[in-house]
């Protein structure tokens, strides 16, 4: 009797830009994920990977997965590492969400070229894209798949399926801008903002934890000053759109692309196209580099006034922001809110704005539409156990998800206890959502509220101090099992929160430093340990 065996199965054609062993990896990962779904498709046994195929990254095996680490010394530690792991060192390392993705998955994207776009890191910024860049053309040299394209301009639009609307960046919804309420006092340094927007009409739902993806516009007067500086009509069409319609809601008027540097030394001559083509490839021949948006590079070369059209095709894409979402869906019913710094500082006589931030505290009339989406949080959420206690560290704007956990525990009657940090300058304008957080205390729901004030009395006191003070406290509550979880600035303020547990763990658990530091890494491993940084 003839026994018929089917062909074994080939899930990566050879027209694929892909090697053999690199084919035949692909084909076994692809088939242990499709299982027994795909007949004629053998899934790879562990380790049966090729050792010049693609090993694809991931957070555990990352030591350069912090954002307090330099470029540079991220890029030495994957030196030896393969591609998608080289991808993913040029990544800010702040699993924030803002491409989409976290940073091991974006990088595993890229290198699978299921994404093209290699400008969607943004607190990584040019760093990042540069190095993206030069990892995909030394991966091309090598004989790997041909790169993605990388000209931020010509950056391919999303595919026909655009994923849930109002769940992904390529499908926002349109939502009601409802409120802004100023939330500092007078005489407070800062501009902090409550903003609320309506959920009423679209798809959005959301859990504690997670962010809002908000569409901006750049400020009027930045645009209209950088048409004059072009020399150009606002009124001008391009496409469908008018020239001021394009770069108030399209194009990035940020910090200046590198092709924009690289389009203006086409049109200067002499040390001026010198100096562009330094800028363009990421050197500093004047020691302003980091100051210079677009405007500023059209000042610097003055000569330099390219076509309109042309000078859009060299700008950057205007980027969503991500924002912690301060509301609970428990408790604030059909709205998300959020906590906002409006950005503003000058230099060299020039007022410069916090694109978003200041979009939605003084720009965007309340009661009109706003471009949102919803980003789910990456390993950010509260304990699935209600009888688990919660640490909340943070100072600022950092507070914003913590006033959702606190109003999610609060609606939930959750019986573990609960311990906020809190830090800003002053007491006296910058103590956000006082009241609420009394109330919190005097309804038992928030069990300790530990405060730092940076600029009352001689010395600068800060959250980590306050953590350091109640050490032995803090131990007992880390040892009965207290989840702890840090918000805010993840290169400074997350860092030295985390030299505090270690300090903690040596001062207060008996613990060597080596094994304090480990005692974190143990935290952060079962999910105990969870930042939402920036």
């Amino acid at each position: 009797m003839t026994q018929h065996v089917a062909p074994p199965l080939v899930l990566i054609p050879e027209t694929a830009p892909f090697d053999a062993d690199q084919r035949s990896w692909l084909s076994g990962y692809f088939a242990a994920l499709l299982g027994p779904a795909v007949t004629g498709a053998t899934a790879l046994a562990p380790g049966d990977a090729p050792a010049a195929g693609p090993k694809l990254a991931d957070n555990d095996d990352a030591p350069w997965h912090d954002p307090s680490v330099p470029i540079g010394d991220r890029m030495a530690m994957a030196k030896d590492r393969p591609e998608p792991h080289k991808l993913m060192a040029a990544m800010a390392q702040q699993d924030c969400g803002q491409c989409g993705y976290n940073c091991a998955d974006y990088a595993n994207a890229i290198f699978l070229k299921n994404e093209e776009r290699l400008n969607l890191c943004q607190p990584g910024g040019k760093e990042t894209l540069r190095m993206l860049k030069k990892l995909e053309e030394e991966f091309v040299a090598a004989g790997g798949a041909p790169a993605a394209p990388t000209s931020e301009g010509d950056a391919p639009k999303p595919a026909a399926d655009l994923g849930p609307q109002g769940f992904c960046r390529e499908n926002p919804v349109e939502a009601l801008f409802l409120s802004r309420r100023r939330l500092n006092e007078p005489g407070g340094e800062k501009e902090t903002w409550h903003i609320e927007i309506g959920l009423d009409g679209t798809p959005i739902t959301y859990e504690a934890g997670d962010s809002l993806g908000l569409f901006p516009a750049n400020a009027p007067a930045l645009v209209d000053a950088v048409i004059a500086e072009l020399g150009a009509r606002p009124e001008r069409m391009i496409g469908t759109q008018t020239l001021r319609d394009h770069l108030l809601k399209d194009y990035a008027l940020g910090a200046a692309p590198d092709n924009l540097y690289q389009l203006l030394s086409l049109l200067t001559s002499g040390a001026a196209r010198k100096k562009a083509q330094a800028l363009a490839s990421g050197e500093d021949p004047d020691g302003d580099a980091a100051y210079l948006d677009v405007l500023g590079a059209l000042h610097k070369f003055p000569g330099a006034r390219p076509d309109a059209e042309v000078f859009l095709e060299a700008l950057d894409e205007l980027q969503p922001r991500l924002y912690s979402i301060s509301s609970s869906p428990k408790m604030d019913t059909g709205i998300v809110s959020l906590t906002v710094d409006a950005v503003r500082y000058n230099h060299r006589s020039r007022l410069r704005l916090g694109v978003a931030s200041t979009h939605l505290g003084e720009r965007l009339p309340e009661q009109t539409k706003v471009k949102i989406y919803l980003q789910k949080a990456h390993g950010f959420a509260l304990p699935a156990d209600l009888t688990k206690d919660v640490i909340m560290c943070g100072p600022g704007t950092g507070i914003a998800p913590f006033r959702s956990f606190l109003r999610e525990r609060a609606a939930t009657n959750a019986p573990g206890r609960n311990w906020l940090f809190y830090g800003h300058q002053r007491q006296a304008t910058d103590f956000f959502y006082k009241d609420e957080l009394n109330a919190l205390k005097d309804d038992k729901v928030l069990n300790r509220l530990s405060l730092a004030w940076s600029r009352d009395g001689n010395e600068k006191t800060y959250v980590q101090d306050r953590m350091r003070e109640n050490g032995a406290d803090l131990w007992k509550w880390l040892e009965g099992g207290a989840h702890f979880y840090v918000c805010g600035d993840a290169k400074r303020m997350a860092k030295d929160v985390e030299r505090a547990i270690i300090d903690v763990a040596a001062s207060h658990g008996g613990k060597s430093p080596e094994d304090a530091v480990a005692y974190l890494a143990a935290l952060k491993k079962t999910g105990r340990y969870q930042a939402d940084v920036y």
